[in-house]
């Protein structure tokens, strides 16, 4: 597939937030324009777009948390129109592999958090190598990944 992860910027915001997900996912996960509004204020977090060839096909952001230091995926969504498709997995790896790339701190996991009723999240992130821990005191099924 080829999907590759192009920053956030005055360029490509607005085709961000056109990006929908489908009726009954939208209760799992915030809007990518409060997604890109909370990334200007997390110093160690990234916006990308997730595109394949030349089209913006899902949204992600991620970065070290500051509360216990280690990577985290906090956003991450592929368009309705691309759903099925083996995209979502296909970004998931793809979103791993920029951490891995951007790792200079020696950092060992990725987490991820998920609402325990998205079976579509679940799926896509099992198929990527993550392993799920425990239910976050917020509600969501937390997974990890070791680097």
């Amino acid at each position: 597939m080829g999907l590759t992860l192009v920053p956030i910027t005055k360029d490509n915001w607005e085709e961000a937030i056109e990006l929908t997900v489908k009726e009954e996912q939208k209760q799992y996960v915030a809007s990518n324009l409060y997604s890109i509004a909370e990334v200007q204020f997390l110093d160690q977090f990234h916006a990308a777009g997730i595109y394949s060839g030349e089209t913006m096909i899902g949204f992600t952001m991620y970065g070290i948390d500051p509360d216990d230091k280690n990577y985290w995926i906090y956003r991450l969504m592929v368009d309705q129109a691309y759903q099925g498709k083996g995209h979502g997995t296909e970004a998931v790896k793809t979103v791993v592999e920029e951490i891995k790339r951007i790792n200079t701190s020696g950092i060992r996991l990725i987490m991820i958090g998920y609402h325990q009723e998205n079976d579509g999240a679940r799926a896509a992130y099992k198929k990527a190598g993550f392993v799920e821990t425990e239910v976050a005191p917020w509600g969501e099924q937390l997974a990890s990944y070791h680097l």
